[in-house]
């Protein structure tokens, strides 16, 4: 048991928080709660003050194994896809969304606790988009469709039908771990598949949680399992096992070579969304307070913990002081500060040792290479050195060439560069291996649609940033990823289509 000894300065510790983080923890298969096979576990870490959180189970192949078998049998029995009629699956996932909208305080502590982002904006905007994406995808089982064929053959009917992939393994991030899960466990559950969740090493918390809440809505055992785990070991054994059908992973390029490598053998469905590097792009002509506000929030938004971050700040150099000085002011109004602080803040802390190590280099890299920081640039100590904190940090005198430009940061890291005319900043922003996201402020219309159309990116924002519907496809050009989530395509990824074929004449 956890020995729980949280700063006098938190918001008060829900009840249902601390009972959860002082359980036994364990993995969920088959709808029961179960050790590890090797009762290997791992801790997890409060990022705002480095305090030990809670031992979880750290999964094995033996455990992924046992867990594909449940998912298999469950799939196979036709419990969910088969035995439920469509409305009574979405019913069933409405009921969840329910209970996440019901249970969001909890919900928000455990991600906050985990990921270090402030608790108000989990339970404000993680878990209600959560909820919004089961209630979205609650609609589809009823709607999903096949389709009749007016083939040549004469004396021949064809029609196709859509059914599901079968088992599927769900590898999330932990930059928003209750959200991410959502964009992937929603559409594979409308489609009629089962599941394995393996949520990030760095915040598994609220994916157990949420295998308690799908026990409470009343899904079939096995449906939905959550393994607990390290990409290395139970990651690389979901990817391999012949027994999982399709992948569904969002994270880095360099980990998806290696699914993709992890996967050849079996040949099985594997669908990508990935980093990027996205460019933000102010033209002269733009409402120049709004375009400073929404740049400024593109990249420091959630801590530049974001793919969607828009990392690299495009500015017309006749506005070029203009813009970053006000983005300067607003930088320097940011409030940092513990995740559970009972005066919230605007930002958090990055989410571990290891990825404010990775930060600080990039920002030294920088410096090395001849760009300044005008803002920021430093770990935060003081009353916050026990925690994962970096200054918002904005860096000028950079060439699009340099590693902090063209790499993918994951922090509260932008860099702004002047351009003269469109032609030069569209070639610019497109000269990059990702494509995930792309923006920019203007008034007008021409520019406006011709940018749209030729910035290679799954997502353009025009005088806006970061909007997201469950209604709307997301995701990535070029090394940024492939298959979209969200929307009626995400229902692609995890349905197969079949042909038939009846003699009639």
């Amino acid at each position: 048991m956890t020995n729980l000894g949280f700063p006098e300065n938190y918001v008060e510790i829900l009840p249902e928080v601390r009972a959860f983080l002082q359980s036994d923890l364990k993995l969920h298969i088959g709808g029961r709660w179960v050790p590890s096979i090797s009762g290997e576990t791992f801790e997890t870490h409060d990022p705002s003050s480095g305090r030990l959180l809670a031992r979880v189970p750290s999964a094995q192949a033996d455990d992924v194994d046992a867990a594909v078998r449940a998912a298999r049998a469950t799939f196979d029995s036709g419990a969910w896809h088969l035995k439920l009629s469509p409305s009574d699956r979405g019913r069933l996932i409405w009921r969840l969304a329910d209970l996440i909208e019901t249970h969001a305080p909890i919900l928000a502590q455990l991600d906050s606790l985990d990921n270090g982002k402030p608790v108000k904006k989990a339970q404000q905007v993680d878990a209600p988009l959560s909820a919004e994406h089961f209630r979205y995808y609650a609609g589809w089982p009823s709607k999903i469709e096949g389709a009749t064929i007016p083939v040549n053959t004469p004396g021949t009917f064809n029609y196709t039908v859509r059914e599901p992939v079968g088992v599927c393994g769900l590898i999330v991030p932990w930059n928003y771990p209750l959200l991410m899960a959502a964009w992937k466990i929603a559409p594979a559950l409308a489609a009629g598949n089962c599941i394995i969740l393996k949520p990030a090493e760095q915040t598994p918390l609220s994916a157990l949680y949420l295998a308690r809440l799908f026990e409470e809505a009343g899904f079939p055992a096995g449906v939905f399992n959550v393994l607990t785990g390290f990409g290395e070991t139970a990651g690389a054994a979901l990817v391999a096992h012949p027994g999982v059908d399709k992948i569904g992973f969002t994270g880095s390029a360099s980990v998806a070579r290696t699914i993709l490598r992890n996967s050849a053998d079996t040949l099985k469905r594997v669908s990508l969304e990935l980093g990027g590097k996205s460019p933000n792009i102010i033209f002269a002509d733009a409402d120049l307070e709004q375009a400073v506000i929404g740049a400024t929030w593109a990249i420091f938004g959630n801590n530049g913990q974001s793919c969607t971050a828009g990392s690299r700040l495009y500015i017309q150099r006749s506005i070029f002081d203009r813009v970053l000085t006000g983005m300067s002011d607003q930088a320097a109004n940011i409030r940092v500060g513990m995740g559970m602080q009972t005066d919230q803040p605007d930002l958090g802390p990055v989410v571990s040792m290891e990825q404010m190590h990775t930060i600080m280099g990039y920002i030294e890299d920088g410096r090395s290479s001849g760009g300044q920081a005008v803002v920021g640039g430093q770990r935060i100590g003081g009353n916050l050195a026990n925690g994962y904190f970096i200054e918002p940090t904005i860096f000028t005198g950079v060439q699009d060439s340099m590693k902090i430009v063209r790499e993918e940061i994951f922090g509260p890291v932008v860099c702004a560069m002047p351009f003269d005319d469109a032609d030069e900043v569209l070639h610019r922003a497109n000269e990059t291996p990702y494509g995930l996201a792309a923006g920019l402020w203007t008034r007008d219309l021409q520019t406006a649609h011709r940018f749209a159309a030729r910035m290679q990116a799954g997502t353009i924002w025009i005088n806006t940033w970061g909007d997201t519907d469950a209604a709307s496809p997301f995701g990535g050009y070029k090394q940024s990823g492939h298959g979209r989530e969200m929307g009626k395509e995400a229902l692609d990824l995890y349905s197969e289509v079949k042909s038939v074929w009846i003699r009639v004449g």
